[in-house]
């Protein structure tokens, strides 16, 4: 998923470098998506401009979060695989845009928000995974609990409709 996220990133961010002059914006759907080239040199929103080293140490404080969270988080399952993909590609995704470039390439332009990338996409659609599985899934000693619990469970017994059953 990660290298999925990477390539696909990379690829649309030289595409609108390659074809679009910065500030250039094309309408994709009028009134709603036009592809803008912005070069962010802030954070998200374009926050604190110029401050490249501090948003390459926490990309890779991410990074290295979520390798510990993967290592040391039990079973991976598929939320699991899919929030640790999504943000480790995107924070690589961007973390080449700045140490590469000085600044990151956004162009996805949706009108009610600053526009954005692929790679930003990634992280915060990932980090919600993680936020939900964190919230909402059974911890590894509920999961086998409950397992336990339905083992346990007396079985009914199997009564056939053709037995008979003689009154007084």
């Amino acid at each position: 998923m990660a290298s999925s996220i990477l390539l696909l990133d990379q690829v649309t961010k030289t595409l609108v470098r390659a074809h679009m002059a910065p500030g250039e914006s094309i309408t994709v759907i009028a009134g709603l998506v036009d592809l803008t080239h912005v070069r962010n040199t802030g954070a998200a929103f374009g926050l604190m401009p110029g401050m490249q080293p501090l948003f390459v140490a926490v990309s890779l404080i991410a990074m290295i979060g979520v390798a510990i969270w993967w290592v040391t988080g039990g079973r991976h399952t598929l939320t699991a695989s899919l929030a640790a993909g999504l943000v480790f590609g995107g924070s690589i995704g961007n973390l080449i845009d700045r140490v590469a470039l000085g600044r990151v390439t956004d162009f996805v332009d949706l009108k009610v928000w600053p526009v954005f990338n692929v790679a930003d996409s990634a992280v915060v659609i990932g980090v919600g995974f993680m936020i939900a599985r964190l919230l909402f899934a059974k911890t590894d000693s509920e999961a086998e609990a409950a397992e336990e619990v339905g083992r346990s469970e007396p079985q009914a017994p199997n009564v056939s409709s053709t037995d008979s059953h003689e009154g007084p």
